[in-house]
């Protein structure tokens, strides 16, 4: 991939982004311009979604427990419901995408919620490094399911009203 493609590939991801927190209904936009021809499938396009979430995820949990919480799992649950209030659209996406019915879709995408299932786990000290492996799925959805109970996602966007041409504010004025 060369500069411009890594570049043109940003610039449809932060646009897809954008039509999911302002739709808010979980469906991939495969329609927008540069979609098809960035991306191979959805799942190559839910997979680069699913890795913005995990990393702003990541990075947050850190930056949180960089402040040393006295309590961690409440930390993790804080970390978790900001990062959908900044993601709302990519988290509904992913959620949808785990609702659905295609094989693929919900390997790769199941893959990665148990991974972000560890990671929750693990922060939230549930579990050790040691026991990850073998109860860091279960604990962590238990910390997710924590994290959405009694959580609203943010509405959705109400589409901004087409500009009043100038024609159209002359008239108003005048009225």
């Amino acid at each position: 991939m060369n500069w411009d493609a890594f570049h043109r590939r940003g610039d449809v991801l932060n646009a897809v982004i954008a039509e999911l927190d302002n739709r808010r209904d979980g469906v991939a936009p495969m329609y927008l311009p540069g979609v098809e021809q960035t991306f191979r499938d959805e799942l190559d396009l839910l997979s680069a979604l699913s890795l913005k979430w995990h990393t702003r995820l990541s990075g947050r949990l850190e930056r949180v427990m960089s402040e040393e919480p006295l309590n961690y799992e409440a930390a993790v649950i804080g970390a978790w419901r900001d990062n959908v209030a900044e993601l709302p659209g990519i988290r509904l996406a992913l959620d949808a995408a785990l609702a659905g019915t295609d094989a693929e879709i919900l390997a790769v995408i199941g893959k990665s919620q148990a991974k972000e299932h560890e990671l929750l786990a693990l922060w939230s000290g549930r579990v050790s490094a040691y026991q990850l492996e073998e109860y860091g799925d279960r604990e962590g959805a238990k910390v997710e399911l924590l994290a959405r109970e009694g959580f609203e996602f943010p509405a959705a966007v109400e589409a901004p009203a087409e500009p009043l041409s100038f024609l159209e504010r002359l008239k108003a004025a005048v009225a």
